[in-house]
């Protein structure tokens, strides 16, 4: 059995349907309480349960972040970030809107709980959060516009599989 709690949200999940009613009906004994029924969202993570179990996906806080960084209808980009180096004058200039630059990553940071392949392009770019180059903001854009490409891939979570699973974007 997994509890996941929230401030007053509360999340329960398990294999056995009669201990989860047994915790529910203790909880109930003692806090006043709402059932909302089967998960859908939760803390900005949608869910759609399967046969199988369930996948987890953030679409419309992507969308979002596209939106706010006005790059809904863009290029799509293969990967995250680029394999090769860019090596940056010490002279560039800074990027002119450095609280977007600080928005975005803080977003695209809560957005690698279910695109975890972003997750190393975000920590390079959050190092420079204080001064943003705009190559800064370039390479953010391109995370942008792979994030376009595979917004509805899902983070399956299986019901009857315990095994350690990787999932990669490489070949």
């Amino acid at each position: 059995m997994q509890i996941l709690i929230y401030v007053d949200d509360i999340l329960l999940t398990g294999n056995s349907t009669i201990e989860l009613t047994r915790l529910l009906s203790n909880l109930h004994e003692r806090f006043q309480m709402r059932n909302l029924g089967s998960l859908a969202h939760f803390l900005g993570i949608e869910a759609a349960t399967t046969y199988y179990g369930t996948l987890l996906h953030q679409h419309q806080y992507a969308n979002l972040i596209l939106e706010r960084a006005e790059m809904q209808n863009i290029k799509l980009a293969s990967t995250p970030i680029s394999y090769k180096p860019v090596l940056t004058p010490i002279s560039e200039n800074k990027f002119s809107n450095p609280q977007l630059y600080w928005h975005l990553i803080k977003s695209l940071q809560y957005l690698t709980l279910t695109l975890p392949d972003i997750q190393f392009a975000v920590h390079q770019l959050s190092q420079h959060m204080a001064n943003p180059l705009n190559s800064n903001f370039d390479t953010l854009k391109r995370i942008l516009r792979y994030i376009q490409g595979t917004i509805n891939i899902k983070i399956p979570l299986y019901k009857d599989d315990l095994t350690l699973q990787g999932f990669v974007d490489t070949d």
